[in-house]
Order: structure tokens, then sequence, then C-alpha cells
């Protein structure tokens, strides 16, 4: 090795963030190993590398003594009083042990050391941007596949897209564009790992959080979600401004914001409706689109009995109860609906 390998070892020390001392301390480790491996040595040894110009030096640390049983630990302090006769019995002595063609094995050691530690140092900076950014949303390009994954392109590293958080009408081709939400990330021996969903409803969320300013500024808040990913969600949303019309806001000039959401969620329908602190209205406005004649509530085990116009109750109870389950998701109540007929035959 030489000075210009000591530059290099500064420039990534700026480049990657990785301290240059820590990165000779990991070499002279690693040329231990080396010396020993490569020339049969049992010795205490030390490597020595200079941190102005690069030159490897291997030291054989030995211990002075009066009888020497083990040669390549021990000297006898005879021969220690020839080096330096201010040597003690116990004392340690280094020694230069390098071998000639040492340079080689150094050169090919510190390479391996210091390619190792750019991959850990660059593990290390992508857990740490995307650990923040758990529940948050992304964008990437469909890479491939297998019978567990899709594997998302987010430039530096990968995203795993479970086959089971996949929306069912999710259809996609290599190159392909797509948003993903968050859901964990792990760091393990082979780098970060990052989970994605596109079924989950912070999906939603996040969506409305880049498509509608007024959520983004915080004028309009999101109080819950609820999804049935790629049929059907429920959000309901507030702003505490008289003069802001929150689902107005989320829907859009021509319904241009909420449209924008349901194309990137392949068609899935969304209604939005308005949060209200009395949870009678509240329950009335997630039983949307369709009408209610009242509702009564049951604050033991948190039940609403809703009674909805004939014509509506079919609506109101949606294609295999999905609205007034999501209606049940999004408001935490439980919900029963009967028809006025129902409630006047009984």
């Amino acid at each position: 090795m030489n000075t210009e390998f000591i530059e290099a070892l500064t420039q990534l020390e700026k480049d990657k963030g990785i301290n240059k001392d820590i990165l000779i301390e990991a070499i002279e480790a690693a040329l231990i190993s080396g010396y020993k491996k490569n020339f049969h040595s049992a010795q205490n040894v030390r490597v020595d590398v200079d941190r102005n110009i690069g030159i490897v030096k291997v030291l054989a640390r030995k211990t002075v003594v009066e009888e020497v049983m083990d040669p390549r630990l021990e000297i006898s302090l005879e021969a220690a009083h020839l080096m330096n006769p201010n040597y003690q019995v116990d004392d340690i002595i280094e020694m230069e042990v390098t071998p000639k063609d040492f340079g080689r094995i150094a050169a090919q050691t510190a390479k391996q050391v210091v390619t190792q530690r750019i991959r850990e140092a660059e593990r290390g900076i992508i857990f740490d941007a995307y650990i923040d950014r758990e529940e948050d949303i992304v964008t990437g390009l469909v890479q491939r596949n297998d019978q567990r994954y899709i594997y998302i392109d987010l430039g530096k590293t990968e995203a795993l897209l479970p086959i089971n958080e996949l929306m069912p009408t999710d259809k996609f081709r290599h190159g392909d564009r797509i948003k993903v939400f968050i859901t964990k990330v792990e760091k393990t021996t082979k780098g970060p790992q990052i989970f994605v969903s596109r079924t989950h409803p912070g999906l939603l969320k996040r969506l409305f959080e880049l498509e509608v300013p007024e959520i983004y500024d915080g004028v309009v808040e999101i109080k819950s979600v609820a999804r049935e990913a790629g049929y059907r969600s429920k959000i309901a949303v507030y702003s505490q401004r008289d003069e802001v019309d929150p689902v107005g806001a989320c829907v859009g000039p021509k319904g241009v914001r909420v449209q924008t959401i349901v194309d990137e969620l392949r068609g899935e329908k969304i209604d939005i409706v308005k949060w209200s602190e009395d949870s009678k209205t509240y329950i009335s406005n997630a039983l949307s689109p369709s009408k209610v004649i009242s509702v009564d509530i049951l604050e033991e085990g948190k039940m609403a009995r809703v009674i909805v116009p004939d014509y509506q109750l079919s609506l109101a109870i949606g294609k295999e109860g999905q609205n007034a389950r999501l209606a049940a998701k999004l408001t935490g109540w439980k919900i029963d609906i009967k028809s006025e007929s129902q409630v006047s035959e009984k």
C-alpha cells in the first residue's frame, strides 16, 4: 500500500462518511489473520499501517523471559539486552517480521475490507433513510416477481411487495410505475428489507395527503379510514374552519383530486364523508350514499340502530353488506340497519 491508498481512504471518508481510522483498524485486524493464514505463523503479532504514507509492517510481540520455552512468543533476557540494555523480564518487545511479498496480501486484504465496509455503510445509510419513512408512501418501478413477492425498484434499493398485499385489481408489468405504502423496515445480514403494501388503509390516507393541499397544510383533517382494497373505501374528513368544506376539498374541482386517487387504486370506489362529533350525525354520514331517517344510539355495546327508507335499504347495506361493514369500520360502531316497513311491522 502507499500514499495513494491513504488518499483514497480520506476521499472515501468525505464521500461515504466512513471514518478513515476505523477503516485502517479493520484492515490491520484483517491483515493479522491474513499473515497467520498465509505464513502459518502462531506468533503473537501486531500489524501497523502508517496513517500518512500507507507502509505496512508486521510486528512480532515477544515477552522477555529468563529461559525461553517457546521462541515464537518469548525472547531471552540476554537477547533482549543486545537490543536494549534497559529491557527487563516480562517486558514486551516488538520485532519487525514483515515478509517480502506481504505487500500483495496487504493490498488484496485492504481491498476486501474496504469493499465490505462500503457495502455495510451504504446499507446503513439506506436503512436510516427508510426507517423514518415507515407508514409513508413511495413511488417505484416494478422490476420482477416470484411466488412470494413483487420487487419494486426504489432507486438505491428494492422494496418487497408481498403477493397478498396486492389489490385484486392490480395488474403490473415490468417497468410500471406504482405507489406503495411502507409497512415495515428491517435490518438483516443481507441489508435492509423494506416491506410495502397496496392494500393498507394508510396508502389511501397518504394519497389524499399528496393530492389535497388542505390536508397537507392541516386545514382539513383525516379522522378515519376504512378500506376493502380494490373494491371500496370510506374516508371521514373534518375541518375546524367553518368556511372550508372538507368533503369538497377532497373531491376537488370537477372531482379531479379524488379521480386521481381512484385511478392510482385501479378504480376503487371512494366515499368521502364528513366527520362529526355527534355520533348520530357521523353514523348517518358514514352510510353515504344512502339516505338515513333516524339513528338510535345504544351506548352499551356501542350499538347503533339505523332506519332508512324502504327503497334505500339495499343501498344502505350495500353489495354483500359492504357499505354497512365499511361504515361500521369507519365509525367504530356496530350498525343494525332496518327499513321503515320492517320497523312498522314490529
